[in-house]
């Protein structure tokens, strides 16, 4: 994973209401909530959530999709696994250890 998409996620993930909703997402699954109920469920007026799920998407976390009228937001797992992966790609040394296995995610096998 590219380090400057590294630290732009790290960054959107930096702020207690776009780490609410990502989390908020990433627990509704693929198929993500629609705009209105991201806003009800972390309690935000819809001009402060459009600004968090902007960085959230500038980050690559989130996307959303259009359906009629509304759009649908959902957490980005592939983003999110590769992060995760970054992350931990050395941990331990190279040893054996407990670190989760991201490629079970949302019922996902690998």
């Amino acid at each position: 994973m590219d380090s400057n998409l590294v630290v732009r996620a790290l960054s959107a993930l930096a702020h207690e209401s776009r780490l609410a909703i990502f989390r908020a997402l990433v627990v509704a699954g693929p198929d993500g909530m629609s705009a209105g109920e991201i806003a009800q469920r972390v309690g935000l007026v819809p001009s402060s959530l459009s600004f968090h799920l902007k960085d959230l998407s500038h980050a690559d976390l989130v996307k959303g999709r259009q359906e009629g009228r509304f759009i649908y937001y959902s957490a980005n797992f592939d983003a999110m696994s590769g992060l995760i992966g970054f992350l931990t790609e050395n941990c331990c040394a190279g040893a054996p250890c407990s670190a989760t296995d991201s490629t079970q995610c949302c019922g996902e096998s690998s």
